[in-house]
């Protein structure tokens, strides 16, 4: 039995496109980033209007700030949504 307000959300890290995905209902919400020595910049978060409400850019963000802390990069944010997580 499934409760449908508790989703599984399966993050997926494409390393090799620098940004974070998650793939839902044929559509993909997106944290981008770029890396610079030890710098990491999260620069763009995008969610399709089909998925926004529930929640997906928030985790996308945390997943990808406790990633970035977890390889000892110094974190910024030229997106303004990942800002608000930095304050």
């Amino acid at each position: 039995m499934s409760d449908k307000g508790n989703i599984e959300i399966a993050i997926e890290h494409h390393i090799d496109r620098q940004r974070f995905v998650i793939p839902f209902e044929g559509y993909e919400a997106v944290l981008e980033y770029q890396i610079s020595g030890k710098d990491i910049d999260f620069n763009r978060t995008f969610v399709p209007n089909e998925l926004r409400g529930k929640g997906l850019a928030e985790r996308l963000v945390r997943h990808g700030l406790k990633w970035a802390k977890s390889q000892d990069l110094t974190i910024q944010a030229s997106c303004w949504y990942v800002q608000k997580f930095l304050r």
